[in-house]
């Protein structure tokens, strides 16, 4: 039987034990995906490769940790964070960001070409850089909005093209994009959305990267609007997705996995 597992501090919330055991389940793979709860993170990709833990996703608060201790591919350097480790060679554990996949994905989910766009991403942490470094390197056009500005210069700085402007600037940065992310945590405790809703029209794509709850109030401003939405479910599992695939070398049951990761939220 093969181990994979979620590293990070807390992880009792988290929905990818039932939508990896899912995959396994309906693919007939003989896994298991369990949890980890470390006091650092170095100890604990050391212990888990002793072990023959076959892969890791990696969480809150160890994604910039797990970067020292792992070999990350291009993308994973870039966003300077890692969210997948994998086990599977004998030389040193592979670092992976498949949160950027997630974002890339669930625009493809909703027929969203990103090619030749202008996105908008709010925040400047760790969600925005992979959802900057994922559309940038989709062909979009980046223009990053953050309500401390050196912060969201600092990202811009690592992004081909993008530019940096706080959320005062929102409305002019929207008037004429494309696609909108949310990678702020706005609108997870409060019904509260980080854009006002007159800077939302019709002719955008939005992705809020929250997930509980799954229609924040930024979606429900946004599809008054008009403008497509796409919830923070489908950036959860398609990052989920490509973790499986790349452990596994197979075609992730995309569908089986939403329907039980969306039957828990």
């Amino acid at each position: 039987m093969d181990v994979y597992g979620l590293m990070g501090n807390p992880v009792g919330h988290s929905l990818s034990p039932p939508m990896h055991e899912a995959a396994y389940d309906e693919l007939d793979v003989d896994a298991r995906y369990v949890t980890f709860e470390p006091d650092d993170a170095g100890a604990a990709i050391e212990a888990a490769r002793t072990l023959g833990v076959r892969g890791l996703n990696v969480t809150i608060p160890f994604k910039e940790d797990a970067l020292a201790h792992v070999e990350p591919d291009d993308l994973a350097a870039r966003i300077s964070a890692v969210n997948t480790i994998d086990f599977r060679d004998d030389a040193a554990p592979t670092g992976h960001n498949t949160d950027a996949e997630g974002v890339r994905r669930s625009f493809e989910r909703h027929d969203v070409a990103l090619d030749g766009r202008t996105a908008v991403v709010v925040g400047a942490g760790g969600a925005a850089r992979a959802a900057a470094f994922a559309l940038s390197d989709a062909g979009a056009t980046v223009r990053i909005a953050n309500r401390t500005v050196s912060r969201a210069q600092s990202l811009a700085d690592d992004v081909p093209g993008a530019t940096a402007d706080g959320l005062d600037a929102l409305a002019d940065l929207l008037a004429d994009a494309d696609a909108l992310v949310n990678a702020t945590s706005v609108g997870m405790e409060e019904d509260r959305s980080p854009v006002p809703k007159g800077a939302l029209h019709g002719d955008l794509a939005v992705l809020d990267a929250v997930y509980r709850p799954v229609e924040t109030r930024l979606l429900r401003e946004a599809a008054e609007c008009g403008a497509t939405t796409i919830d923070g479910a489908w950036m959860l599992l398609y990052q989920g997705v490509a973790a499986f695939e790349l452990w596994t070398g197979q075609s992730a049951p995309v569908e089986r996995m939403n329907a039980v990761l969306r039957r828990r939220l």
